[in-house]
């Protein structure tokens, strides 16, 4: 049971983070959106904010990771667009309202430990594209350019489309990030070209969301990491 009080409230920060970033992040929000009982903050984070928003880092990571393994095996650029596809769904299904949790917490933290574990989940991120992209067709050092460029380029897509409340400065910037892709990968590993139209229909449709579990304020169980 203590597990679950846990893991409940980890879930919510990520949330909380993503929505509203770090500073309007309380535990007061937390316990409220986890339904845990007020005694749970200091039995389990007895470390305070830093330890809950490190825990919530930690699993922000684990939740992309876990979502780039559905394309364990795949050409790259359907990695580069399954990529694109969860951050789209982020933006799609909180209607503009979440971004990326780690994000929220680098551009507001001023603990250098916080900013070194948010560090720590870009690189591994990137590490892991890079390794996806490579066993879909990328040279490795093209494979290791692009995900850092996947990766910082979606980041900065995301806040554009937030602050605009619009796809469109995503859209744009996925597709070329997808034409980027496909020029990249040796021949006979890549998907075949497709014309724009197709490739936004690929970005809407590639597939389903991870999860159809609603939490409890109402908001998409997707508007995270």
């Amino acid at each position: 049971m203590a597990r679950g009080v846990r893991a409940r409230m980890v879930e919510s920060a990520v949330r909380l983070l993503a929505r509203r970033g770090l500073q309007a992040t309380s535990f007061s929000e937390v316990l409220d959106l986890s339904g845990a009982p007020r005694g749970s903050v200091y039995h389990h984070f007895p470390g305070g904010k830093e330890e809950l928003v490190g825990s919530a880092l930690d699993a922000a990571g684990a939740i992309a990771i876990d979502q780039l393994e559905r394309k364990a095996g795949a050409a790259a650029d359907e990695v580069a667009a399954w990529f694109v596809h969860v951050w789209r769904e982020v933006l799609v299904r909180s209607n503009f309202e979440a971004g990326c949790a780690v994000l929220a917490v680098t551009v507001a933290a001023d603990s250098p430990a916080l900013l070194e574990q948010a560090a720590t989940v870009f690189r591994t991120w990137r590490r892991r594209l890079a390794e996806l992209l490579e066993q879909g067709g990328l040279d490795r050092s093209d494979a290791d350019r692009y995900a850092a460029t996947l990766v910082a380029t979606c980041e900065g897509a995301v806040a554009l489309s937030r602050a605009e409340r619009s796809l469109e400065p995503f859209d744009l910037v996925a597709e070329q990030l997808l034409d980027q892709v496909r020029s990249l990968a040796r021949p006979g590993r890549g998907s075949p070209r497709v014309d724009r139209g197709r490739r936004r229909d690929d970005m809407e449709r590639h597939g389903p969301a991870p999860s159809t579990r609603r939490p409890r304020d109402g908001a998409d169980p997707d508007d995270r990491p």
